[in-house]
């Protein structure tokens, strides 16, 4: 797994990369499928 740290004054944070893009993936994924439903109801 890649994993990235971010330092930010007092505040340590562990970012796990393979899952952050997978989340984007899976959100632009619905975002086509909410445009392709609303793209089909304007279509009748």
């Amino acid at each position: 797994m890649k994993r990235k740290l971010i330092i930010d004054g007092n505040a340590v944070y562990e970012i796990d990369e393979n899952c952050m893009l997978k989340n984007r993936l899976d959100k632009e994924k619905e975002k086509k499928d909410r445009e392709k439903i609303r793209s089909e109801k304007a279509g009748h």
